[in-house]
């Protein structure tokens, strides 16, 4: 006579919970095995140079003595308070923020809705328009230096056809920073541009179709249409635009080394000229400091003024 036997479950579900916890546990070794080199690169050039830096803001180290560097505590910090070329170069930072930004993104908007129309040879003004952001930033700094030339730069040769005395760019306080924005606008436009061409593409048709059948005319549709449809990418150019400006250094080191009479001298090269020229490393990175607080505050107030936070 054959009887029913139970068959005791506890084992097997104890096995497979322990197979799973195993399979987990060997998904999140292998995941962090994936991230370690990205997380020793980050942790060496990226996390330790600011706890150094943060470190060094509060001594007087000065790179030629190491061994006699000492806490002073905030006396760095009080000193950039009354620093006249660190105020100086806040100002012509600001400056520079203050016009590139909507300069350079009504630029590129201006180009990818040109871009955008069916046009021949579309191709090749996307490509010409977006070649500058591909160059290095040197070597379009060292061809600007010699278009701005006095004597025998190209625009004052233009500018002598019709009659106009050759303009001091660089040479002039009054002119400087403005020809250094001239310059950036027109290498960083073209990354913005197809940033703009993608978000116009991603803007549905109909919604054209429905204005025009309600009698909007182009303008009308653009203000209606086009602007709300690139809100998002407007304000990740935005953004990114200001945090490119801010961290100008590249073009005012190799055109104007920040004159004429430091009207070009902005934070972070400033930064560099007193840590590198002068080796005073605590004062600068104390100003380092300073900096990047200021970067935060601004990237907060960009997120508070453009709506990110409700998005």
């Amino acid at each position: 006579m054959e009887t029913n036997k139970k068959i005791n479950l506890k084992p097997i579900r104890a096995q497979k919970r322990f197979n799973m916890k195993t399979q987990k546990t060997q998904e999140f070794i292998n995941g962090y095995l994936f991230l370690l080199p990205a997380l020793l690169l980050l942790g060496v050039f990226l996390l330790y140079p600011m706890g150094m830096a943060f470190y060094y803001s509060f001594t007087d180290f000065y790179i030629l003595r190491p061994d006699q560097k000492q806490f002073i505590g905030l006396e760095n910090f009080t000193y950039i308070f009354q620093d006249a070329e660190f105020k100086q170069a806040f100002k012509n930072t600001a400056y520079f923020a203050l016009l590139v930004v909507p300069i350079q993104m009504a630029v590129a908007l201006g180009l990818a809705l040109l871009i955008n129309q069916k046009l021949k040879c579309k191709v090749f003004f996307r490509t010409a328009y977006f070649s500058p952001v591909v160059m290095s930033l040197v070597v379009v700094s060292i061809l600007w230096t010699f278009l701005y030339n006095p004597n025998e730069g190209l625009i004052n040769e233009m500018l002598g056809i019709f009659g106009i005395s050759p303009q001091p760019f660089l040479t002039s306080p009054n002119q400087a920073m403005n020809s250094i924005i001239v310059m950036s606008v027109w290498q960083g436009a073209g990354f913005q541009m197809l940033i703009f061409l993608a978000g116009l593409q991603n803007i549905p048709k109909h919604l054209y179709e429905a204005a025009s059948i309600d009698g909007a005319n182009p303008l009308q549709q653009f203000w209606n249409v086009t602007l709300p449809g690139l809100r998002n990418v407007s304000i990740f150019i935005f953004v990114t635009i200001t945090i490119a400006a801010v961290k100008l250094l590249v073009q005012p080191m190799i055109m104007t080394q920040g004159g004429p009479l430091g009207s070009t001298k902005t934070l972070v090269y400033h930064i560099y000229e007193v840590g590198f020229n002068y080796r005073d490393v605590g004062y600068a990175s104390a100003m380092a400091v300073v900096f990047t607080i200021l970067v935060l505050i601004i990237t907060i107030i960009q997120r508070k003024f453009t709506g990110e936070e409700r998005g």
